[in-house]
């Protein structure tokens, strides 16, 4: 399984619609979406997947021009939402162009919410030659691709509260599921987070939320900075942190761990939103940052982004739309290598 920031030959967006929970916001989320799709088509193709997709770039057009409009290939195809990260094909790569594409199952996060249609994307995409790739069906077993992250040197890392959460793969036990993973991604191992979870988060923890690779041994995370001790939340971050301290590489080495902060509590009525400076997304050339409005925070986060990632572009892009769905920039696209 490739590291992230490996090369790339299109990112996936499945475009919000009036079908989704997105409606009653649909144009501010939308206009979200149109800043993602302008700065990934800058620097390699979109793949854009909706029920009325042309509706989709005729919102891009209004911001970008031909040329990037020639870098964005659709697909008509009806869908339950929009996460893409979750409903995607996770990537094997081999030596020379090789590659397969792994058609896991998403049964909406533990059967919180519905997701048959989205179930079906990958196959269709396949069918229709929208993507490049050998095939392999593995529906029966599910797996979300914001729940694992891979150095491309045989290392996944994920959480033990994503994949023993209930309605995924009981009654496998966690030696079982880590046998699952290591065959299935052909990992060498198969590295467990115990601890760290974010109010309003639905997935279980996904590991996109909390931890992410980078080049060099690096692990950036979210901190806790100066939180409150007597939230659950932080008191699961320390416990994460300390963790990650104990943690090596496949050769012994400690990993380069650097913080990134927490986004300050962002609500939706009396319930918090599950805002992560964590949730970027790696493209060729540039990495794209979830912002949330707070000045000081952001640039602290870009600036740390930044230094995982020497040499490519730091972009901004403000995500309060997006988590008002609980999700944030890193759920909403798919890499193909």
């Amino acid at each position: 399984m490739p590291a992230e920031w490996e090369c790339q030959r299109m990112v996936q967006l499945t475009w919000p619609h009036a079908g989704t929970d997105w409606a009653p916001m649909l144009d501010r989320i939308t206009a979200t979406y149109v800043e993602m799709a302008v700065e990934i088509a800058r620097r390699e193709r979109l793949l854009i997947v909706a029920p009325q997709p042309q509706q989709a770039l005729s919102a891009i057009a209004v911001k970008a021009p031909a040329e990037l409009l020639a870098q964005i290939d659709v697909m008509a195809c009806d869908t339950n939402d929009t996460w893409a990260r979750d409903h995607g094909f996770l990537t094997l790569v081999s030596g020379g162009d090789g590659r397969r594409l792994l058609d896991f199952r998403f049964n909406g996060w533990g059967a919180k919410f519905e997701a048959q249609k989205d179930n079906a994307i990958n196959r269709q995409l396949y069918e229709r030659k929208k993507v490049e790739g050998g095939y392999e069906s593995h529906l029966d077993f599910v797996l979300e691709g914001g729940a694992v992250e891979s150095d491309g040197k045989g290392t996944v890392m994920t959480t033990t509260g994503c994949l023993m959460a209930p309605n995924r793969n009981q009654p496998l036990t966690r030696a079982e599921i880590e046998r699952q993973l290591k065959c299935r991604l052909h990992a060498e191992r198969v590295v467990w987070i115990d601890h760290g979870s974010l109010a309003g988060d639905d997935t279980d923890g996904h590991i996109d939320t909390l931890v992410r690779m980078a080049p060099n041994d690096t692990l950036l995370y979210i901190g806790t900075g100066d939180g409150d001790p007597d939230d659950r939340q932080t008191g699961e971050l320390l416990a994460m942190e300390k963790q990650l301290k104990q943690f090596r590489t496949m050769d012994g080495r400690p990993y380069r761990l650097l913080r990134l902060p927490l986004p300050r509590p962002i609500y939706d009525g009396d319930g918090r939103l599950p805002a992560t400076y964590a949730n970027f997304l790696v493209v060729n050339g540039a990495v794209l940052c979830p912002t949330y409005s707070q000045p000081d925070l952001d640039q602290v986060a870009l600036d740390t982004i930044a230094l995982a990632f020497p040499g490519r572009d730091v972009v901004p892009i403000d995500c309060r739309s997006v988590i008002c769905q609980h999700g944030s920039l890193h759920c909403c696209t798919m890499q193909y290598y």
